[in-house]
């Protein structure tokens, strides 16, 4: 019954297989052991799908696999600090960059300490207790067994007993049971095959990266073990590591025959209880520069420069093996320099030592046969030289060879003198030697020569690459060695050339000394350019040896036409002169009441007179005493006039808040008075009005001509019929004109003055923009001043309540006055 219950907890189980690994292989193998009948009836019993189970039809499902190691990217901060602590020890700062070989290679974090088992097995490999033998039985009878080998060592047969299997190889235990299958049951053959591998726990320790005890497979080998464990730390040794057995060394691993040599013959395999030790690293030796691997390397038996270098993985193309450079510590504990030739036997036979850092350097660049393309080419860069080559032999399409932002006009030859290292600079009419090959503008190539193509400036759009291949930055370290090579009877072969020309700037002085020459490098005149005269600033010195300027105004045009005896030295500067006041486009608008309105462009000297004629002068129902003229210059003035006073007016609004209640409460009254003023003046906007009497402007000879600048405009209202009133009344509007009404009569049908208007500072601005002052306001007795359509009536507020009287005034007065010349236009 115990058996009975044991198999129906198997049945009951089974179903759960594919979600969790709950059953045992032993308990399965149970199962199977049964009679077949008694498996069908129990598995028809519970639904368990038979096939499955006994794997009859298919192959058993192979186990998933499982991610024992995940590689890490990079290592810890502190890790990283202990291997640049290292490094810098060993191998000095200027080396930090070398990095130790071999140690990425098992880098990693273990992530479960699950037997690796997805390892081949070898036909040598001992049967042990733990392990599974699976037998397909086929011909007479078919069945699949899996036989867990016991602890006695012997595996169990349905029927036929036991067999015992323990210490012998896999060929070995295979045979036997071929064996004993063809002689217990007839007509019947074997299959054997190795099923769940045994367990082993090994020790892992000395410098791993995480030392202690692993379970791995029976099949383990060193190398399967230290990648379980993470790996190595760079601290210990990939040269040296022990297999011990019983305290006694049974095999030591050298990783580098592994890395280097793909040899794996020491990588022995484990056995239950071996420990794998890591030692500290031994010495080490870095190589840099043009080896295959550049590392820091550990020494075992590599003691010559030849055997390092091999071990790096050879020489490069570029490798310049005549002088290879050794940094090591003397006796004196003092870093210092040797050198090898490692193209000699002497030199690769050198003796390396530990802490030394090996630099193999690098053939130098081309040195000779070449000449170089620099800037807007299409395929910039150095190319081989012959003689008799000309410009038209490398540069052969202006379209295809150059790029589309770069100047096809003009182009540089930078040529260094052989024997004295002196750079001097040719002019290339770029587009007549490439178009006329062969001729005196396709110029012959010496060795060593550079081609600069400038970029257009006017081709080049924003973020362009073309920018940086200007003039400006391609000439700048031509300059550079022009001024270096300068000295006493070979003066600096320098230029500078202003004004109108499409590249200003510093140029090296051109081989024809002409002022020609030296504009076409400039790129040319600009059509603003006057070739009336220009000047050269030339600096001498006098017979004394003290340094001056000299001043040589030329024609232009006839230096252009090469007809100029002048011939520039060094550091001449040029200036090319403009042709005055040339397109400048200088307008007047005129608006309203114009026969022709419209923005006018008008001639130096020309005035507003002129102007309004050439307009047709004015309509009938012009009203020229409302004009209303505007000056941007003036507009400019009362916006800063305007910033001047908001400015003061913010400083003032601080200290009148920080008086506090000293003055009870009227002090905030004062702060609410001084906001609003404030707020005035912050939306305010400058007009830019000048007062002017168009009606005198027109008919009166003697009036003042108005000479007219670019911006003025000239607004002309209707004939209006209102008064307005504003400021400090109960009601500001505008009123019907009415003849005969005076200043009083106004203000009272606007409701009069509010608390905080100044009666006796009342004013009025007439149509034209000036300003009458009444002699004094007397509000109930009524006046005879009469006013005239277009006028308006101001009620200023009464500063004297107020601290800072005067400044306070002043502001008002120009908030007031913006306001005026505002409201004057909109209300004409």
């Amino acid at each position: 019954m115990n058996l009975k219950h044991r198999l129906l907890a198997i049945l009951l189980l089974l179903p759960m297989m594919a979600s969790a690994q709950s059953i045992s292989s032993a308990q399965i193998a149970q199962f199977k052991s049964l009679p077949k009948a008694q498996q069908e009836a129990l598995a028809s019993q519970y639904g368990v799908d038979l096939d499955a189970l006994m794997g009859s039809g298919h192959a058993s499902s192979r186990p998933q696999p499982v991610q024992v190691v995940e590689p890490i990217s990079q290592k810890s901060e502190q890790e990283a600090a202990e291997t640049k602590a290292e490094s810098d020890a060993e191998n000095g700062d200027a080396k930090n960059s070398l990095k130790p070989f071999g140690y990425d290679l098992f880098a990693g974090k273990p992530t479960t300490f699950a037997p690796v088992t997805e390892i081949p097995v070898p036909a040598e490999y001992t049967i042990g207790p733990g392990d599974v033998l699976r037998v397909q039985l086929w011909g007479k009878e078919n069945q699949n067994l899996e036989l867990p080998v016991s602890r006695d060592g012997s595996i169990s047969f349905p029927d036929y007993g036991p067999l015992s299997i323990a210490g012998l190889s896999f060929d070995e235990a295979r045979e036997q049971i071929k064996t004993r299958v063809s002689e217990q049951y007839i007509g019947v053959q074997a299959s054997v095959s190795l099923g769940e591998l045994r367990s082993i726990r090994v020790f892992v320790l000395g410098e791993a990266r995480n030392p202690g005890s692993y379970t791995v497979s029976s099949l383990s080998t060193l190398t399967n073990a230290l990648f379980v464990s993470g790996g190595i730390e760079a601290s210990g040794s990939l040269r040296n590591i022990q297999h011990k057995r019983n305290g006694k060394l049974v095999g030591t691993l050298d990783l580098y025959d592994l890395l280097l040599k793909g040899d794996s013959s020491a990588d022995n395999r484990l056995q239950p209880g071996d420990v794998i030790f890591i030692p500290p690293v031994g010495k080490r030796v870095g190589i840099d520069g043009e080896v295959y691997r550049p590392a820091l390397y550990e020494l075992k038996s590599e003691n010559r420069l030849a055997e390092l270098v091999q071990v790096a993985g050879g020489l490069t193309s570029q490798a310049y093996p005549q002088r290879v450079n050794i940094e090591r510590t003397n006796n004196d504990f003092l870093r210092v320099i040797v050198e090898a030739d490692y193209s000699q036997r002497q030199g690769r036979n050198a003796l390396v030592q530990a802490g030394d850092t090996i630099t193999i350097p690098s053939i130098s660049d081309i040195t000779g046969q070449y000449v170089e393309i620099r800037g807007a080419a299409a395929r910039a860069g150095k190319f081989a030289w012959m003689p008799g080559m000309r410009v038209s032999s490398i540069i052969q399409n202006l379209d295809t060879d150059l790029e589309p932002t770069a100047d096809k006009r003009y182009a540089a030859i930078v040529r260094t003198n052989p024997k004295t290292d002196a750079v001097a600079v040719l002019n290339l009419r770029l587009r007549e030697a490439i178009t006329q090959p062969g001729s005196e503008y396709d110029l012959q190539l010496e060795e060593k020569d550079k081609i600069l193509v400038f970029s257009d400036a006017g081709k080049v759009s924003a973020g362009e690459s073309g920018g940086n291949y200007t003039r400006e930055n391609l000439f700048a370290p031509v300059l550079q060695r022009l001024k270096a090579q300068a000295k006493p009877g070979a003066p600096e072969q320098t230029i500078r050339i202003s004004g109108p020309v499409r590249y200003p700037g510093e140029y090296p002085l051109p081989a024809t000394r002409s002022l020609a020459d030296a504009i076409f490098v400039a790129g040319g005149l600009k059509d603003i350019a006057s070739l009336k005269q220009a000047e050269v600033a030339r600096y001498t010195t006098d017979e004394k040896g003290i340094g001056q300027t000299r001043i040589i105004d030329l024609d232009l045009a006839d230096a252009m036409a090469g007809s100029s005896a002048v011939k520039l030295h060094s550091r001449d500067t040029i200036l090319i002169k403009s042709i005055p006041q040339f397109a400048q486009n200088r307008t007047v608008s005129l608006k309203g009441e114009v026969n022709y309105p419209g923005q006018y462009t008008f001639r130096d000297g020309e005035t507003l007179k002129d102007v309004l004629k050439r307009a047709g002068g004015l309509t009938g129902n012009a009203f020229p005493k409302g004009a209303v003229f505007t000056r941007e210059k003036l507009r400019q003035l009362e916006a800063q006039r305007l910033r001047e006073a908001e400015e003061r007016l913010q400083g003032d609004l601080l200290g009148v808040q920080l008086e506090g209640s000293s003055f009870g409460g009227q002090n905030a009254e004062r702060v609410k008075q001084v906001e609003n003023l404030l707020d005035d003046v912050q939306s305010s906007r400058p007009v830019g009005r000048m007062v002017i009497d168009l009606a005198s402007v027109l008919s009166n000879e003697d009036y003042q001509s108005i000479r007219l600048q670019d911006g003025d405009t000239l607004t002309i209202p209707t004939i209006p019929q209102a008064v307005s009133v504003f400021g400090e009344v109960q009601f500001p509007t505008s009123h019907l004109h009415q003849p005969g009404l005076s200043v009083d009569d106004y203000l009272e049908r606007s409701g009069g003055p509010t608390r905080q208007a100044d009666e006796d500072r009342v004013y009025v601005v007439k149509a034209d923009g000036s300003v009458m002052l009444p002699e004094r306001s007397r509000w109930f007795g009524g006046r005879d001043q009469q006013l005239e359509p277009g006028d308006t009536i101001i009620m200023p507020i009464d500063l004297d309540r107020l601290n800072q009287l005067e400044l306070w005034t002043n502001v008002s007065q120009i908030v007031y006055q913006m306001a005026l010349g505002a409201a004057a236009v909109g209300n004409l």
